[in-house]
């Protein structure tokens, strides 16, 4: 089957789906659930992206992600590796944990940021069938639920260092303001269905306005979504790197050197690696 075309470029903002192979379970019990949240910080610190909302449900998990080094896919491979791996060693079991590669769609925030917060948030408590209103009384539940970003929007916790909680500004001026009209636009679903942004999708890839859709469509050189995937080359990532290079000029320690390229520049610990005599990346 062809792979689905990532379209990068900096200050892309996506929504991010993956569920278990088989569609069996992800987090066995709340060990593996904070894991997973261990994971994502160390992910938003190495490349430094940006995590506006997150829910984890039993087999699958939900981000909405925005990247200002167009490194989606690097940092997405790293976050579901690195977790696989752990939670193979805590389990003691082998194999892929992910059916095949993450879903991503590029993401209009200003248009959609909102609509896509609360459709992400709803899944604890959504019903099945689509069609379906959200129970009444599941209410409590979904403030009670721990395990997404919800609690943060909510003003029921302070945010974890690693979540970006800006997009509250869709919904007021001032933190308090936007806090209490999220709770009371939340509330306001309960008892009917959960509208579904992807009605909308465009070419199966993007959410948002025509200008988007057009971008994403000249970056993907006129390949169809399901094609093989086109990777876009990042401006800003080149002169993010060239930088770098230049702060590190007579710089003698290589130690010093390749950090500095792979965690500020974003470079690919490979391409470093051979660089500097290394077989792997990992050495």
């Amino acid at each position: 089957m062809p792979r689905r075309v990532r379209v990068e470029f900096d200050g892309a903002v996506y929504h991010v789906m993956a569920r278990g192979n088989e569609r069996r379970e992800v987090f066995r019990n709340d060990s593996d659930r904070l894991r997973l949240l261990e994971t994502l910080a160390e992910m938003v610190e190495r490349f430094g992206t940006r995590l506006h909302a997150y829910c984890l449900m039993p087999n699958h998990y939900h981000l909405l992600v925005e990247t200002p080094r167009a490194n989606l896919s690097q940092s997405l491979a790293w976050l579901q590796t690195t977790y696989t791996v752990r939670f193979n060693r805590r389990h003691r079991r082998s194999g892929h944990l992910f059916q095949g590669r993450f879903q991503a769609q590029l993401v209009d925030a200003e248009e959609y940021g909102r609509w896509l917060v609360r459709y992400v948030h709803y899944n604890p408590v959504r019903p099945r069938d689509r069609h379906s209103p959200i129970p009444p009384e599941r209410k409590a539940d979904l403030e009670a639920y721990r395990w997404s970003s919800h609690r943060v929007y909510a003003g029921l916790e302070r945010p974890p260092v690693w979540l970006c909680d800006e997009w509250l500004r869709l919904w007021g001026r001032t933190r308090k303001e936007a806090q209490r009209e999220y709770r009371l636009e939340m509330a306001a679903g309960f008892g009917k269905p959960v509208s579904s942004p992807w009605d909308q999708l465009r070419g199966g890839l993007v959410l948002g306005s025509e200008n988007l859709w057009q971008r994403a469509r000249r970056l993907m050189g006129g390949k169809a979504a399901d094609e093989e995937v086109r990777w876009t080359k990042s401006e800003g990532a080149e002169d993010t790197r060239a930088r770098v290079k230049r702060l590190l000029d007579g710089e003698r320690d290589a130690r010093v050197q390749i950090w500095a390229r792979v965690r500020l520049g974003g470079e690919r610990g490979r391409r470093v690696a051979a660089e500097f005599g290394y077989g792997t990346a990992a050495a």
